[in-house]
């Protein structure tokens, strides 16, 4: 078990992450550059324990007991003790390199170090760490809405020590997710089969076969999904699922390229929920 976890980026992502692992009783760390995320972080959780409350899903005192096993943190200077962090900024390989690099100067040697990535590839994230590290340098592609989400995608590195791997995997399992293991391959295997079908219902949307509403209702009510592509585009911002689509192409050619009206969309502004308008208006 890992008594300590930091995490670093206060985003939704992040932060969830974060509150997964104090749910589980761990003392966990959330690190942001920006102090206004950690504070606006503060609150989201705050808001998230209590719909948990109010939905019978926590006890009572989830808030007073919870909130208190996150230290939030404006710098990484206090990782040195964590037995475990998780990366999760930006889906930028020139930003990830930047965090490894600076826990690589921290972090002590026992520490795992694991990324949120949900399409880079992990030996190449590894190798912006010590070579000494590289054994215990895995990757751990958490779900949106962490709180509600059970999968977890671990990724090992082609030098990710097996036994590392299995820690983490009884990790996922303690915290009350569910691993399963997937090759280093770029898009890993969830992103490759959901952009595969965002690119087509986008096709579709292009042709007029179907408006973005009917299409999400289709899926919802047709194949089971609990939510609609567009939906979840717009949930999780289109500019992320752009940049990730353009990181498949270049791995894979065209049977992931991004649909035109995407690009159009997102070079508007229309990025989704935070935005005030995506496929659907706020």
């Amino acid at each position: 078990m890992f008594k300590t976890v930091g995490v670093v980026g206060a985003g939704l992502m992040g932060s969830e992450i974060a509150l997964v692992f104090a749910l589980a009783g761990r003392r966990v760390k959330l690190n942001d550059t920006n102090p206004a995320l950690l504070d606006e972080s503060a609150k989201r959780l705050e808001r998230v324990l209590q719909k948990g409350i109010d939905r019978g899903l926590y006890a009572e005192d989830a808030i007073e007991v919870v909130l208190p096993q996150i230290q939030f943190c404006p710098t990484l200077e206090d990782y040195s003790k964590c037995d475990l962090v998780v990366e999760a900024v930006f889906e930028d390989e020139e930003v990830k390199s930047a965090v490894f690099g600076e826990l690589d100067r921290i972090v002590s040697d026992h520490c795992v170090i694991a990324s949120n990535t949900s399409s880079i590839s992990i030996t190449t994230l590894a190798s912006k760490v010590s070579e000494f590290r590289r054994t215990r340098f895995i990757g751990t592609h958490f779900f949106s809405p962490v709180s509600k989400m059970k999968l977890v995608e671990v990724i090992p590195g082609m030098d990710t020590d097996r036994a590392i791997i299995e820690d983490v995997m009884s990790e996922c399992k303690d915290i009350g997710k569910t691993p399963i293991e997937v090759k280093d391959v770029v898009g890993f295997a969830v992103n490759r089969l959901l952009h595969a079908m965002m690119i087509e219902a986008t096709r579709l949307v292009e042709e007029g076969v179907a408006t973005p509403e009917d299409i999400d209702v289709a899926c919802r009510l047709g194949l089971g999904h609990p939510i609609g592509p567009f939906q979840l585009m717009d949930a999780t911002q289109l500019s992320l699922s752009l940049q990730v689509q353009e990181i498949l192409s270049a791995a894979y050619g065209d049977r992931f390229k991004p649909r035109p009206i995407m690009k159009q969309m997102v070079g508007a502004g229309y990025n989704g929920k935070r935005s005030g308008r995506g496929w659907y208006k706020a």
